[in-house]
């Protein structure tokens, strides 16, 4: 094992003086090759390009001598340090630190960061990357080739932001690009770069009703997330069975929205789940075939200060060119709609029925796609609490099924 491993944080200032201590007694260096040619590094030191972290971690605890891995910005934060000290290499390490690409990228912007999410895009995470960026109004993306900004640009099709891309920050050649997101994808994006994506009306400063909200005390949380508590609330409005309050509570127990996740509400009626649903942190595009349900999708939405994508038109057909989803909750359309959400084969899908046969033919259509499938008949009597009278009753089969995770 090394005698010594530090790790140091590189973002284009010349570097500490405990970095350069750190470097001129290195016997191996690991970094990417614009780190190997600082000309602080001992021409005697063995180099190691750093592709893979885990193959140069196992090569750095192999090795007898003092070892330093360069990294861009604070390696630890989303970098190398949480690699190499994991349990099968048995490293022990040194950071010194330097700021972050993403803190670089929002001063070079002028924004205040506190109140952004911040994700990681490679290939494989892309997607959620950009369900993240549908669903909060300032996120910023480390980005990596093959999940740059055109790609960010060309999944979020249909929804519009803005990006400030960040180029080569700390070199000769950094650049700072300010562009709607439907130009991004127009562009070849110089790697490395983080992206600030802003943009639909949940990173304001202000509450619903124009006050100033208060200030930020949590990182990465937005004013919109400090409303009013719980979900599934009674809403005043609600009529149908579809839009109780104990049906919504039931239904986002069981599809578990979370952030990075796509929910698709078909039948969305009022928004009342919906809402709900990018209030816990998802990215929800909301479906219904009546205009003026939309409308008071897209008024519930700003109400309580969160993102929501609104499609007006019928189901199945208008679900063809929706990104992929994560859960889906089937409000109307019964089992025909129920079969076409299943062939994109979503994690999990909820629905629900007002008879027995109809909760039958549901399930039928859902066993028939390989789910699970789960069916409870659910019913609900509101009781004035102070003289106990009956104030309403709902009847209702709840039908919950789960994609088993080798399908």
């Amino acid at each position: 094992m090394a005698d010594r491993v530090t790790v140091i944080g590189w973002d284009g200032s010349p570097l500490t003086s405990a970095a350069r201590s750190a470097l001129s007694a290195a016997t191996l260096v690991a970094g990417a090759a614009h780190h190997l040619a600082l000309p602080e590094v001992p021409p005697t030191a063995e180099r190691i390009r750093l592709g893979s972290v885990g193959l140069a971690a196992r090569r750095i605890a192999g090795h007898r001598g003092t070892a330093v891995v360069l990294a861009d910005g604070d390696p630890g934060f989303f970098g190398v340090v949480r690699i190499l000290r994991a349990p099968e290499h048995g490293l022990e390490v040194e950071v010194v630190p330097a700021v972050s690409s993403v803190a670089a990228a929002f001063a070079r912007a002028g924004m205040p960061w506190d109140d952004a999410q911040v994700v990681v895009a490679h290939p494989r995470t892309l997607r959620r990357a950009v369900n993240v960026i549908r669903a909060h109004g300032k996120v910023a993306v480390l980005t990596s080739p093959g999940a740059g900004p055109a790609e960010l640009a060309l999944l979020l099709d249909g929804v519009h932001r803005t990006f400030v891309i960040c180029e080569e920050l700390g070199t000769a050649n950094e650049q700072v690009s300010v562009l709607t997101s439907d130009k991004a994808a127009d562009h070849t994006w110089r790697d490395p770069n983080v992206v600030i994506v802003i943009g639909g009306g949940a990173a304001a400063q202000t509450t619903a009703g124009g006050a100033t909200a208060e200030p930020a005390w949590l990182l990465g949380q937005t004013p919109g997330q400090s409303g009013p508590r719980g979900w599934a609330r009674p809403h005043a409005d609600a009529t149908g069975e579809g839009e109780s309050a104990p049906l919504r509570a039931a239904q986002l127990a069981r599809l578990g929205p979370r952030t990075g996740d796509l929910v698709w509400d078909i039948g969305a009626g009022r928004g009342a789940l919906a809402v709900d649903a990018a209030a816990l942190g998802a990215a929800v595009i909301a479906v219904d075939a009546d205009p003026q349900a939309c409308d008071l999708v897209s008024a519930a939405a700003r109400e309580r200060g969160v993102q929501v994508q609104v499609v007006t038109g019928r189901a199945p057909h208008v679900l063809e060119n929706l990104p992929e989803p994560d859960v889906v909750r089937v409000g109307g359309g019964g089992a025909e709609v129920v079969e076409a959400v299943a062939e994109r084969r979503p994690e999990r899908i909820v629905s629900h029925a007002l008879s027995r046969a109809e909760a039958e033919a549901i399930g039928r259509v859902l066993a028939a796609h390989g789910y699970a499938v789960e069916c409870a008949f659910l019913q609900s009597v509101g009781l004035d609490p102070r003289t106990g009278a009956e104030q309403d009753r709902s009847v209702v089969f709840l039908l919950s099924a789960e994609r088993p995770v080798n399908r």
